[in-house]
């Protein structure tokens, strides 16, 4: 009988949870996709919704963090398209890839430093530091290039927008998520460094008088955010074969919606990539059935906001039905 008793919660602990649910739901939208869409299921389909959701999916692993830490970079997007500005200058001037790449990444880290600077030093909230440099990068970047845009690039860079992994429909532009999603879960499950982020996250008074340096932190967070925005930037223009300082335009709200649907709490201090990684999925098979279907970008933005709303309802009712559930069968097991 008490084995019955611990194994019943067990049980339910493990099964009863959003990450579970939110696969279940990914799979049941991916199967009337490709039992209901015409031309989804096909090789070219699936390799075009892959490298579309290639920028996100990489811009969210920094963002997942800064949210469990009670922070957020409404940034991500303006950061995305300056470092595409500063890229395309770069190679257009004739420095090599070589060269052009680290140090677009640097800059895309400056633009992370100057947010984090303004959150730790001076206090101030990410909410508001980030909305105002939310307009400040992409206004460095239409001053650098005004409307125009940069179209020419070394074959190699264009090559690694379009080729797929050998055979597979698989683009090369979702390597470099594929290279840091482990990393950044490893981080996060793993380490030292993830369990100080959820203990800020969780109480930041409470994780500062136990020693944690909450300001680096933060700040390394933030400098992470504007190096892989840095990367998505670059990944961006190689797909599109274009720099352009409105590029990504309100990208950051599909990141804060994939983020937040996947489990991560607003609130911070709680969460995991893997529910991120099934809100991913489901956020861009939603995207791709919508253009299939040939709704445009207008009306997939209310899709996706409206997807945000529910995912904020939807994920606190589900906590507490999955909470009653595994009470109710911690107190049942003991009367059998």
């Amino acid at each position: 009988m008490s084995e019955n008793r611990t194994q019943g919660p067990d049980f339910i602990s493990r099964f009863a949870n959003w990450d579970n649910f939110l696969a279940v739901l990914t799979v049941i939208v991916v199967v009337y996709a490709v039992a209901g869409v015409d031309n989804f299921a096909s090789e070219f389909n699936i390799s075009q919704a892959i490298a579309g959701i290639s920028e996100r999916a990489l811009i969210v692993l920094p963002m997942v963090l800064l949210i469990i830490a009670r922070e957020i970079d409404l940034s991500v997007g303006s950061i995305l398209a300056l470092t595409s500005v500063l890229f395309g200058l770069l190679v257009q001037s004739g420095m090599p890839l070589v060269f052009a790449i680290p140090l677009t990444l640097i800059a895309g880290g400056l633009c992370g430093a100057f947010n984090g600077i303004l959150v730790t030093a001076l206090g101030l909230p990410s909410l508001v530091v980030t909305l105002g440099t939310m307009a400040l990068f992409r206004g460095i970047g239409y001053i650098l290039l005004g409307s125009r845009s940069i179209n020419e690039f070394p074959d190699s860079f264009l090559d690694f927008g379009i080729d797929t992994l050998g055979n597979s429909p698989i683009p090369e532009t979702i390597v470099p998520f594929l290279i840091l999603a482990p990393i950044f879960a490893v981080i996060l499950q793993k380490m030292p460094l993830g369990r100080r982020i959820y203990a800020v996250g969780g109480s930041p008074d409470a994780a500062r008088y136990s020693g944690i340096r909450l300001a680096r932190l933060v700040f390394g967070l933030f400098v992470t955010s504007g190096v892989v925005c840095a990367a998505a930037g670059m990944v961006y223009t190689a797909r599109l074969a274009n720099a352009r300082a409105n590029n990504a335009l309100g990208i950051e709200l599909d990141v804060i919606t994939i983020a937040l649907l996947g489990g991560i709490s607003v609130f911070g201090g709680r969460g995991k990539l893997t529910g991120v990684l099934w809100a991913l999925l489901l956020v861009a098979t939603i995207r791709n059935v919508l253009g299939l279907l040939q709704i445009g970008g207008d009306a997939q933005g209310t899709v996706i906001g409206l997807l945000l709303i529910l995912s904020l309802v939807a994920s606190n009712a589900a906590e507490r039905v999955f909470a009653r559930a595994r009470l109710r069968k911690f107190d049942i097991k003991p009367g059998k």
